[in-house]
């Protein structure tokens, strides 16, 4: 089958007056059509920038750059930044962490919904209205109608999502990339979220990247799952062989600290000791090393290797390339 998404050394650095911060550090990922991959690690690990540099949605200071990115078969490393704009909300859209700040107060949800649609297809402002009130119904917003004239601020964290959700969907995308989607969100509206977007999903096609802190939420959604630690992917597996058998040192300890059903009050959630590695100094081995209970001499000499398979990661004392 056709990826719809192939990423390979992505790399992401922000200029700075010592030097350079290298946020993302040679990240691979391939997603085929109908996909979710999830993409987690701690606060800082290059998720968000990596999301933003398939976008090319990087601030002036920032640079992307990798030996292959390729959305249904164009090249977007060298794609101009006008025909980024035409492949943005058309091809591949974005769902942002905190729709408040992402959708405009001075305009109402129906001319933001419109605005998607208009400036990719040759269509009035009639059948724009018209595709809106669509999508608003599909993503279970009642009277959608009436909602085309409210602005941002009459609505709930739960509807300014869902509208957000819609937004994304106005030109139907091959790539839908959800950054965090259901962070500010109650469980009982996150849940209601997740199993929309699965239905989402189902009906367009989608390829999706799904972007989080939260164990629990990857679980419930993604096929795969990626662990980014330090700028980096150090394990790749599906939700199903990662939970039940972790292969990098990084991910064991962020299902430690999960809480677990039964465990007494008192006893106290798992901790990873230490500090991330300075990003903007070249880190010669592997990244996680000052953090592993088991680094040897051999982790901090050269990187680890990264074989290819279902279920692989970046230590040199996993697995190889487990089938």
């Amino acid at each position: 089958m056709t990826a719809v998404l192939e990423v390979e050394g992505l790399r992401v650095d922000i200029a700075m007056a010592a030097g350079a911060l290298h946020a993302v550090r040679g990240v691979d990922l391939a997603l085929a059509p109908g996909e979710t991959l999830g993409l987690v690690g701690e606060t800082g690990c290059g998720k968000s920038l990596s999301a933003l540099a398939l976008m090319d949605l990087l601030p002036r200071r920032v640079r992307r750059s990798a030996r292959r990115m390729v959305l249904d078969g164009e090249d977007l490393a060298a794609a101009s930044p006008r025909r980024m704009e035409d492949l943005r909300g058309d091809r591949m859209a974005m769902i942002f962490q905190e729709p408040m700040t992402s959708l405009n107060p001075a305009y109402t949800i129906g001319n933001q919904l419109a605005e998607a649609l208009m400036r990719h297809r040759a269509v009035g402002a009639a059948a724009a209205r018209d595709r809106a009130v669509e999508l608003l119904e599909k993503v279970g917003i009642t009277a959608a109608g009436e909602r085309l004239r409210q602005y941002p601020h009459q609505l709930s964290g739960g509807l300014r999502q869902r509208v957000m959700i819609a937004m994304a969907l106005m030109c139907g995308p091959r790539l839908l990339i959800c950054d965090e989607p259901t962070t500010a969100l109650d469980v009982t509206i996150q849940a209601q979220i997740l199993l929309l977007l699965k239905a989402l999903q189902r009906e367009f096609g989608m390829a999706m990247i799904f972007i989080t802190h939260d164990l629990g939420v990857v679980a419930r959604i993604a096929d795969r799952i990626a662990v980014m630690y330090a700028g980096e992917v150090v394990e790749l597996a599906s939700a199903a062989e990662l939970f039940a058998a972790p292969g990098h040192p990084y991910t064991r300890g962020l299902l430690r600290c999960l809480p677990v059903p039964g465990r007494d009050r008192g006893e106290p959630l798992g901790v990873i000791p230490g500090m991330v590695p300075n990003l903007a100094q070249e880190i010669a081995g592997c990244a996680f090393a000052n953090r592993c209970d088991r680094a040897a001499d051999a982790c901090r000499a050269a990187p680890p290797p990264w074989a290819p398979g279902a279920h692989r990661a970046r230590c040199i004392l996993a697995p190889r390339a487990v089938a």
